[in-house]
């Protein structure tokens, strides 16, 4: 691969810059090309958390930052399509909905190949004129990626697309192993405590409020839940009101996701809609125990639940059900977990996913552009679509 990627630049562009699982893909892919021999511009947004830019920082990749100020922009496209021509990128990609229509207007413009990946569910869909304008950006989009096949369906569906028009590509990440974790020690619990793990932003579309009910019916169970969000506080009155508010902890934003796995005897991802989740990745690999609401490609993840338990998504009955029966079974818990790892060894590593995008280039650039060094261009401010 860095025969064939040495000297290629790529821009990478994307909306958000916070410890999404967009965000968190989009940081593995520059870092893998980065260490083959691309040269990858990011064009994220300035202030917020700048995770994004934080993850990036010393590997010399270049970040340029734009900020999200008004509904439509022209100006936007405008200085993207200038920023392109100027760093002499070859092949933009673009990620989520607003950087899919504006990455793609300004790749055409500029007279370069574009690939645009979805992520997450349909919440482009609710807006007649958010799918005029994926539509109209795709098809000028040379390769239209979702990261599951059900978004895939979605995506055809909703925009009148043919089937050749999008293809799947699904999520990878780096394997990364605790050998010990002291996050039973941290949380205060005993030898007799029992630790289910979840981890995802505390946002309604996560489920955390079901896993919470299902934490009731519960006992000796603790609830774990790394991840920030506007629900923290609904979920801490939540179990204040089922009594069991000394064992949910919400451990916000965390970077040791490999730490929290090693300690935890089960890893849940109660959530309502999902693409191909990172932190369901993140389990596999560390060979837990899982318990997952069958969503998007999550089914394919763990092989019809041949590498862990699917429950329908909002079932805090099913739920706990199945919480409780891996953890009075531990000798099927283990076969589980070694099953997930055993899979996502062979299916979602990172390297796995880059080279398949890497494919993806490679159809629409024909051959490897070496670039030049890049030229400097001064940052502007734009807003973009909402």
């Amino acid at each position: 691969m860095k025969a064939r990627l040495a000297g290629l630049r790529i821009a990478h562009l994307i909306e958000t810059n916070g410890p999404g699982g967009a965000e968190r893909m989009l940081v593995h892919m520059v870092q893998e090309l980065q260490a083959v021999g691309c040269q990858n511009l990011v064009i994220a947004p300035a202030g917020g958390e700048q995770w994004l830019q934080q993850q990036l920082g010393g590997r010399g990749v270049t970040v340029e930052p734009f900020v999200l100020d008004k509904p439509v922009s022209p100006k936007l496209a405008g200085w993207l399509t200038a920023l392109l021509r100027r760093h002499r990128i070859a092949l933009a990609h673009s990620h989520e909905f607003t950087m899919a229509v504006y990455g793609a207007w300004a790749a055409w413009r500029a007279g370069i190949p574009h690939v645009a990946t979805m992520h997450g569910s349909r919440y482009y869909a609710g807006r007649l004129r958010r799918r005029v304008a994926l539509r109209a950006a795709f098809a000028v989009t040379g390769k239209v990626v979702a990261v599951s096949h059900a978004l895939a369906q979605q995506l055809r569906r909703d925009l009148w697309l043919p089937a050749s028009r999008v293809t799947t590509i699904g999520n990878g990440v780096r394997p990364e192993h605790a050998q010990s974790s002291d996050v039973r020690q941290q949380l205060g619990l005993g030898p007799e405590d029992r630790l289910v793990l979840a981890v995802g932003n505390l946002y309604p579309v996560k489920g955390h409020g079901f896993a919470v009910e299902a934490l009731a019916s519960l006992r000796g169970v603790h609830l774990a839940i790394a991840g920030r969000g506007d629900l923290a506080d609904a979920l801490r009155e939540q179990a204040a009101r089922l009594g069991v508010a000394d064992r949910l902890h919400l451990l916000g934003l965390r970077s040791n996701i490999a730490d929290l796995l090693a300690g935890a005897d089960v890893f849940i991802l109660p959530s309502l809609s999902e693409g191909l989740p990172m932190a369901l990745l993140e389990a596999m690999f560390a060979g837990r125990a899982i318990v997952a609401s069958d969503v998007g490609d999550v089914r394919a993840a763990l092989d019809d639940g041949r590498a862990g338990t699917l429950v329908p998504a909002g079932d805090p009955r099913a739920l706990a059900s199945a919480i409780h029966e891996l953890l009075n079974a531990p000798t099927r818990a283990r076969e589980l977990g070694a099953r997930a790892e055993q899979r996502a060894r062979k299916e979602y590593d990172v390297s796995r996913m880059v080279t398949r995008y890497v494919t993806v280039y490679k159809e629409l650039l024909g051959s490897e552009p070496h670039a030049p060094a890049p030229e400097q261009l001064p940052s502007q401010s734009y807003g973009t679509l909402t």
